[in-house]
């Protein structure tokens, strides 16, 4: 099918070539051989009047028109998926689908796992996949890589809609055995302690990890980590302290030996919201577990 002489299937194509911007990559995902794959990248490039992808060394580039193209096509496609594509009846107990959530190991431990259980107790075909964080959490929802995002709401994406979740306060934890702050810490004592932070990735801190940052207040880092599910080991047997989210603390606390005190830092709740992209207001499957996991959630 043709639309003012574009053949419309050309645009799944497009959308998996500038995004894998590799054409190998993107004839396994097509399941086309390479020549053809190749092919088609000819023909758009004919049509739009421009390279699209160029090679730079040993990897492929896009142009400033495919740039700028490359949302576009997505949101057109994925309009189509949720205006066309979607069955007209949604029933739990049959669906199978699988459903993408990015959101932090905090989430899933403190909040998440219940509304997660509940949901494969009525929808039992239904796979769940929580994925972490990544460098630019917005566009993985605006480019349709995950179904919900659930995140603080300096990482939500501009345009799509999006409710709070829940909300959290901050605390220092420490060793139990840690013979200082056994009455408290106290700022001036929370800047010069050794802290293990958490980071997700090198662009994506962890929101109290950017809070400090933003407002010009400088925390000695001993050690780094990737989860929030590795910092309890990084403290037990240590004098080194975290801030944490308490509702995260508490679990960890009843785990192993931690000390949780009071937070001497002005620091604001932390409020996590759950977004979804705007095209997927249609899809009944998505709606429902959207709503499964909002009626599961901390006052």
């Amino acid at each position: 099918m043709r639309f003012k002489r574009l053949d419309l299937n050309l645009l799944v194509a497009l959308d998996i070539l500038l995004t894998e911007r590799n054409v190998s990559r993107a004839a396994d995902k097509l399941c086309l051989s390479q020549s053809a794959t190749s092919g088609a990248l000819a023909r758009l490039r004919e049509y739009f009047g421009d390279d699209l992808l160029v090679q730079v060394g040993r990897k492929m580039v896009l142009t400033p028109r495919a740039q700028a193209l490359a949302p576009k096509v997505r949101a057109v496609l994925m309009q189509i998926d949720g205006a066309i594509i979607q069955p007209p009846e949604f029933d739990p107990a049959t669906v199978e689908r699988t459903i993408r959530i990015l959101a932090s190991d905090y989430v899933a431990i403190a909040v998440l796992y219940e509304a997660i259980r509940e949901i494969r107790r009525k929808a039992p075909k239904l796979t769940i996949v929580i994925d972490p964080p990544q460098e630019n959490p917005a566009q993985a929802l605006s480019h349709g890589d995950i179904d919900l995002l659930a995140m603080p709401e300096v990482y939500l994406a501009e345009d799509h809609p999006s409710e709070r979740y829940f909300e959290d306060d901050y605390v220092v934890v420490t060793c139990a055995e840690n013979p200082l702050y056994r009455d408290g810490i106290t700022r001036e004592e929370f800047f010069e302690a050794p802290h293990v932070s958490m980071r997700f990735t090198s662009h994506t801190p962890s929101f109290e990890a950017w809070f400090l940052k933003n407002s010009g207040s400088e925390r000695k880092v001993a050690v780094q980590a990737g989860s929030f599910t590795a910092v309890p080991f990084l403290l037990v047997g240590t004098r080194n302290i975290a801030l944490l989210q308490s509702r995260l603390a508490r679990v960890f606390a009843a785990m192993m030996p931690l000390r949780v005190l009071t937070s001497p830092i002005d620091i604001p709740p932390l409020v996590e919201h759950l977004q979804w992209h705007a095209f997927s207001e249609g899809d009944d499957c998505l709606n429902w577990v959207r709503q499964e996991i909002l009626a599961i959630r901390p006052a």
